[in-house]
């Protein structure tokens, strides 16, 4: 659901890039002082980067379905960590591969931030109560997951009806929007059960804490699960994205069912300069090698192995350091006299 340029307006992209900053930065002032949870936030960051390269087939739709991660990172993060995360892997995508438009970065980072950081979470915990129900925390999760994202894709059609986009019919956009989304949200919800039953039995008492608490499960996260993760997300990145689905995403599928053209043609001015920044700066776009002049193009498969590897590593390094700048920089106000001594 990586909204690309030519779906939105300048206005409406400059307009939500300024939300999705003032989003981050407010998660960043309420991070704790310590950088304890770095290297959680870095790991957690590269397994998410690993894990959307999975695109699956939704069968009997000629679409396919990746994960957000949103809601998974914050049961495990809690929902401030979790949006630093969720947009350090957004930016990394967008800059780096050229996945999801420059100019729309603000509108992805709110549809698949915001709303399972600040919504689908305390949905979550409301079902899943004080956590010893393993059957309510899984259902808590699927239906976290299913209506943080049906609320991502209706905010994907309102961005494009305020962006003016003509070529995309309001009632049938909305409606294959809606409906390709709902498997996928189940399909996330189940990964997320999954992904969270794996961490508990390294932490047993993970789960508990996180619903306990408006902070994360991690205070100071073991070596074993970092590992664990780690090695989850090369795996992911390297191996099965080999195998991943070829498919139109829901996105670009609800855009193809509604307008019978498979894309939209981006407009100029502000679009195409970020669309230049995009190609200058993008170091492996659509996680494939650049094609060179008089040499044949690698495997196109082999490209995005090596994006998923080269991916999650980076992901890793660079949410790691933001966190602990962020922390660095919190000691450094809090540390700092309120008002001069005489």
């Amino acid at each position: 659901m990586h909204m690309a340029d030519a779906l939105i307006s300048p206005a409406v992209g400059l307009g939500f890039w300024a939300v999705s900053g003032t989003l981050a930065a407010r998660a960043a002032r309420k991070l704790e002082t310590d950088s304890s949870r770095a290297p959680m936030m870095g790991v957690l960051g590269a397994f998410v980067f690993a894990a959307q390269m999975i695109n699956f087939t939704i069968p009997g739709t000629g679409s396919s379905g990746h994960l957000g991660g949103g809601l998974l990172l914050s049961i495990l993060l809690g929902p401030s960590a979790a949006l630093i995360t969720i947009t350090g892997v957004l930016t990394i995508q967008c800059l780096l591969f050229a996945d999801g438009g420059l100019l729309a970065l603000g509108c992805n980072i709110f549809n698949l931030g915001f709303y399972p950081c600040f919504i689908g979470l305390p949905i979550y915990r409301f079902i899943a109560g004080n956590g010893d129900s393993r059957s309510r925390s899984a259902f808590g999760m699927i239906a976290a997951s299913v209506i943080g994202l049906e609320l991502g894709a209706l905010s994907v059609v309102a961005q494009t009806v305020l962006s003016g986009i003509g070529d995309l019919p309001f009632g049938k956009f909305i409606l294959f929007m809606g409906g390709i989304h709902l498997p996928i949200g189940i399909v996330e919800g189940l990964v997320t059960v999954s992904v969270v039953g794996f961490v508990t039995k390294i932490r047993p008492a993970a789960l508990l804490e996180s619903s306990a608490s408006a902070q994360s499960a991690f205070p100071a996260a073991s070596s074993g699960i970092l590992a664990a993760l780690l090695c989850l997300a090369l795996g992911i990145g390297g191996v099965l994205a080999w195998y991943a689905s070829e498919k139109p995403d829901g996105l670009e599928w609800s855009v193809t069912r509604a307008t019978g053209r498979e894309e939209l043609e981006s407009g100029g001015g502000l679009a195409a300069r970020a669309a230049e920044v995009q190609e200058k700066v993008a170091i492996l776009p659509d996680y494939s090698f650049r094609e060179s002049d008089g040499e044949s193009a690698p495997s196109a498969r082999a490209g995005t192995s090596t994006s998923g590897v080269v991916g999650s590593i980076v992901t890793l390094l660079c949410v790691s350091l933001a966190a602990v700048g962020i922390a660095a920089v919190r000691r450094g106000r809090s540390s700092t006299p309120t008002s001069a001594e005489p």
